[in-house]
């Protein structure tokens, strides 16, 4: 398989920036990334040293570089915060294939940024990438991401009986699909590159 760079997208929704990581996101990204109610569900436990958001950093570089991927920190355009961050990973030109994931802070929740976030990065990967499918995978106790999902036009397709062991707890996921026939663009509507 022939791999290219793949430039991170600067992307505006009405209410949000998605743009390249800087090193100016450590210090907020490491809030995110170490908070165990955050990342409760999440496939790997909350990062306890702040080293760690460099090396996320290194590995958002790494992606974009390889042709892999694109993570993009996400920050609300009213006042500029950090917020979270959205992305593709395992991009395949091949099978015309990627994964997307996302993590938000919890003051945020409920506000419809993962949503809005995720339908920019969709419509991106779709128009630019020419993607066919899309996955997504979420703990089954995650009901509040597998609605974003549902919104999005994901179908859960099956379920991964204990595929995650996090500090000794064992969890399923769900796996989600997004085929490109099926993808209607939501908030992404007034999306401007």
């Amino acid at each position: 398989m022939l791999r290219m760079t793949l430039p991170t997208p600067e992307l505006h929704t009405p209410r949000l920036r998605l743009r390249a990581f800087t090193d100016a996101d450590a210090a907020p990204l490491y809030a995110l990334q170490s908070d165990p109610h955050v990342l409760r569900y999440w496939d790997s436990p909350p990062w306890t040293d702040p080293a760690r958001s460099q090396r996320f950093l290194a590995t958002c570089r790494r992606i974009e570089e390889e042709g892999s991927g694109a993570r993009v920190a996400v920050e609300r355009a009213s006042d500029g915060s950090f917020i979270g961050w959205c992305g593709l990973t395992s991009w395949n030109p091949d099978f015309r294939s990627a994964s997307l994931g996302y993590v938000f802070d919890a003051d945020v929740w409920g506000h419809g940024y993962a949503t809005e976030s995720a339908d920019a990065v969709l419509r991106w990967a779709f128009d630019t990438l020419d993607l066919n499918r899309v996955q997504a995978e979420t703990d089954t106790r995650n009901t509040a991401s597998a609605r974003v999902l549902e919104k999005l036009g994901f179908v859960r397709e099956g379920t991964l009986r204990e595929d995650c062991v996090v500090n000794g707890d064992v969890s399923d996921s769900w796996v989600f699909g997004l085929l490109r026939r099926e993808w209607h663009p939501t908030a992404s509507r007034h999306v401007r590159s």
